[in-house]
């Protein structure tokens, strides 16, 4: 049944059966199997443990959908867009896609984004039985997925970071909820003399320490295992928040400022990098997932000024990183 004029724009924009058939294409890794030579909806299903007449259906719409063709002899190949959910493909949306994924779980949770409207809470648990972080903790398959994606996303910011972070002087760099320590590496390699010290969870911090092996930073570079709510190390120059505050609801969120002011050497500075809605302004789907999955909340430059103001920090400056990140700057009142 075609729609009326009025409404084919807002079904496009609130369908969930393509979205959904190409996550499940990403879980079931289809275009990996056909790269490998499984082509036929019945070699895929043995392949993928799946019904053949359910998955040739779901590949039929994807061919529709623009990710995959027919062969001439039966069978299907990725088109180019397709080719984007192989695993071996530079910039692939494979892992992001599956969802058998941190990212992937967390997208089902908006299933019950209605109740998240309603309520003000997170509704991660309501789906999965835990919150987001215990869930993932409890997973080290997830929890591995989940580091490498947090490393990835900020390898395009890097570059931009070194080269606005002022960093000349720098002797000690804390990186606090500092994952697997890709980017507190990075800095420390690029910073003549300085030291690092990750603060994070028990396994984070642990998988630290082979990062910092395979740079060769392990004289200069250590991970100490604690959380950002009690004391961190103290008198480093730099306290540096990648991706935490944006996490928490504004309670927590300033008790994580605390800390580092608490902390911070005279004449440090504490940098905050994550995306500022008054910056990057279409990050607006970041800020629903926030609330969806753990019940944060992505800030404008002013509100996380605030924040900072109530835990005896102000606001140096805002930098823009790019298109998806910031740095805000703050110092000891």
């Amino acid at each position: 049944m075609s729609a009326p004029p009025w409404s084919r724009e807002l079904l496009a924009k609130s369908d969930l059966i393509t979205p959904m058939a190409i996550r499940v294409a990403a879980t079931l890794r289809l275009s990996d199997h056909m790269a490998a030579g499984t082509v036929t909806a019945e070699a895929l299903a043995e392949a993928t443990d799946a019904d053949p007449s359910a998955l040739r259906r779901l590949l039929d719409h994807l061919v529709t959908a623009g990710l995959y063709r027919p062969l001439p002899g039966g069978g299907y190949e990725p088109t180019p867009l397709g080719a984007m959910l192989r695993g071996d493909v530079e910039g692939s949306g494979r892992d992001w896609l599956g969802l058998d994924g941190p990212t992937g779980r967390g997208e089902l949770a908006f299933l019950r984004l209605l109740d998240a409207v309603r309520a003000g809470r997170p509704v991660y648990a309501s789906l999965h039985g835990r919150d987001f972080w215990e869930d993932v903790e409890a997973e080290p398959a997830l929890a591995e997925a989940f580091a490498a994606r947090m490393a990835a996303s900020m390898r395009w910011v890097l570059p931009a970071l070194l080269a606005q972070g002022e960093w000349q002087g720098v002797r000690h760099v804390v990186d606090v909820g500092g994952g697997s320590g890709a980017l507190l590496a990075a800095v420390v390699a690029a910073v003549p003399g300085a030291r690092g010290t990750l603060v994070d969870l028990e396994r984070p911090a642990a998988a630290a320490g082979p990062e910092f092996a395979a740079a060769g930073l392990e004289d200069r570079c250590r991970a100490v295992v604690g959380s950002f709510f009690d004391p961190l190390p103290a008198d480093a120059d730099v306290y540096l928040l990648a991706n935490v505050l944006l996490n928490w609801p504004d309670e927590q969120a300033t008790a994580i400022l605390r800390r580092c002011a608490e902390a911070v050497a005279e004449g440090g500075r504490v940098m905050v990098v994550e995306g500022l809605l008054d910056v990057q302004t279409d990050q607006t789907d970041l800020d629903l997932r926030m609330l969806v999955y753990l019940g944060g909340q992505m800030r404008t430059s002013a509100g996380l000024s605030a924040l900072a103001a109530g835990a005896g920090l102000s606001l140096r400056r805002v930098v823009g990183l790019g298109p998806v990140r910031s740095l805000a700057e703050f110092t000891p009142s």
